[in-house]
């Protein structure tokens, strides 16, 4: 295991009825705006237990951000915040929420150009407002680390950045509040959660790494076991509470300390997001599995592993293992809703040339080894047409 040093501040409030605590997390003199995306958190009650918690306080709200939220839309409220002078910021949604009030969160401070210049060339980040989340899908962890994914619709680019900076004071996590997520919202946020480990569990390490895999392993099974058992029984609050807790620990970053970490999926994905608007988690459900066929010497033993482990694959023939491994995660994609290649969207070889043109342009090398070249991610693609 590698050296880290760690530490996440996030205080967790988890259970039912538990959007009331925000009364005492947020300083009373302060100026608060609340940020959410659509009308769901007023169709699903959220929105008037907010209100309801937030009595007393002068409370401002904006509305609209998108899912893959855009940079356009956060600056716009950037202004709110300038003019009404606002001291802090409260997500409630799910990923593309908290990622927006992230990135907000930087921006309203930021000095010394376009905000952008934080995602596009790492641009220092030397305060932020505060800021808490209400989570109401969960999916990304973003609710309990210090990264944001941010999209620039002008340009088509998605990028992300990350600083200590930016976690969030704490957050609430109401397994109730997801009881009429769309089974649609449902698979793409158990799908993310999947992929989240598995970018960090299948990678080329030669050290130990145990605990972590164990780890894991055990988010991978929770999800697997309890994503269907969601599409079936949407009230279920043992078993949305699992998936909430699940997609939390797939990416609050304490499983991934200490070992490489790879992210080819998630880098490719961004890009057909970017070009062609797909929803982040269908990008996943199809370039994981070429992920996996393109890359897997040196990485064979944790594939092993995932199948052996998750899906009950065991065999002793490599390219069997790794086939039926491959297989049994589309079949938990699809069975969560998505498909798994491109020409399920009506793509070709039009978006592999763009995003390796992109790859290219941008001389990014991919994986945790830094190996994954422009005409790898070419080839990764040609094998999910």
């Amino acid at each position: 295991m590698k050296n880290f040093s760690f530490v996440n501040p996030v205080k967790i409030i988890f259970g039912k009825d538990t959007i009331q605590e925000i009364k005492g997390e947020i300083p009373s003199d302060n100026k608060v705006l609340v940020i959410y995306g659509g009308g769901s958190v007023k169709k699903n009650g959220v929105y008037s237990q907010v209100m309801d918690a937030l009595s007393g306080y002068e409370v401002h709200e904006f509305s609209g951000i998108e899912p893959n939220p855009h940079y356009e839309t956060c600056m716009k409220v950037v202004d709110v915040i300038k003019e009404k002078g606002i001291d802090y910021l409260l997500a409630v949604g799910g990923g593309s929420v908290i990622d927006a009030t992230k990135f907000i969160a930087a921006a309203v401070y930021f000095e010394g150009g376009d905000p952008w210049d934080i995602l596009s060339k790492g641009a220092e980040i030397k305060k932020a407002l505060p800021f808490g989340t209400i989570l109401t899908l969960p999916a990304t962890g973003s609710e309990m680390n210090d990264g944001s994914v941010i999209s620039r619709v002008s340009i088509q680019e998605k990028l992300s950045f990350g600083s200590p900076l930016v976690y969030p004071k704490f957050s609430v996590l109401d397994p109730t509040t997801t009881f009429t997520l769309s089974p649609r919202q449902v698979g793409n946020g158990v799908i993310d959660t999947f992929v989240h480990v598995t970018e960090q569990y299948l990678t080329h390490y030669e050290g130990d790494s145990t605990l972590q895999d164990r780890m894991f392993e055990g988010v991978l099974k929770t999800i697997v076991a309890e994503g269907p058992k969601a599409l079936k029984r949407p009230t279920d609050y043992d078993v949305r509470a699992n998936l909430m807790w699940a997609s939390t620990w797939a990416l609050n970053g304490w499983f991934g300390k200490g070992i490489p970490q790879d992210w080819t999926t998630h880098m490719i994905g961004h890009e057909l997001t970017a070009f062609y608007g797909l929803d982040h988690a269908r990008t996943l459900a199809i370039i994981l599995p070429g992920v996996i066929r393109v890359t897997w010497e040196g990485k064979f033993e944790k594939i092993r592993s995932l199948g052996y482990e998750v899906f009950d694959v065991n065999k002793i023939d490599q390219e069997v293992t790794i086939g039926e491994t491959i297989d049994a995660i589309e079949d938990f994609f699809i069975s969560m809703g998505a498909k798994t290649h491109l020409s399920d969207y009506g793509l070709g070889d039009e978006a592999i040339n763009k995003v390796y043109k992109r790859m290219e342009e941008r001389q990014w090398k991919l994986g945790e080894s830094g190996n994954i070249t422009p005409n790898i991610v070419r080839e990764i693609l040609i094998l999910r047409k």
